[in-house]
């Protein structure tokens, strides 16, 4: 079972929704290009490059290690942690009034899987 597509996927649909909050964001505060000292657009640029800063390296990693044969559980389970952890930060930082502890739960769950699939990687090229 291959698993990483369908999560790639559905990381394309968030991606393509922050995107359109950006948008939004910029024309209700007319702002053509940059935050323009607008922290509402700001926070919405935040969250859309943080998204684009962590996503792409993390499915790369998730696909390595299911191309390398992790079991589909397993790949399954870090991809859905990756996925919380992206919606839970996103909620965080879009938020005006911002509760950190959002912010540090979905970082904490990114990070986390970024470091799993890496050391299972190593693991995997020296079993081998």
């Amino acid at each position: 079972m291959i698993v990483v597509p369908t999560y790639a996927a559905i990381f394309a649909l968030v991606f393509v929704f922050l995107s359109f909050r950006v948008i939004k964001a910029r024309r209700q505060e007319k702002i053509a290009i940059g935050a323009g000292g607008s922290a509402v657009v700001e926070r919405a640029m935040r969250v859309h490059a943080n998204f684009a800063e962590y996503v792409p390296f993390a499915l790369l990693l998730l696909s390595f290690i299911e191309q390398k044969g992790a079991h589909f559980l397993y790949v399954n389970f870090l991809c859905l942690l990756l996925l919380v952890g992206r919606s839970v930060h996103i909620f965080g930082v879009s938020n005006e009034n911002e509760n950190f502890r959002y912010r540090i739960h979905g970082m904490l769950m990114t990070f986390a899987t970024i470091v799993l699939a890496a050391i299972t990687l190593l693991l995997m090229a020296i079993a081998r």
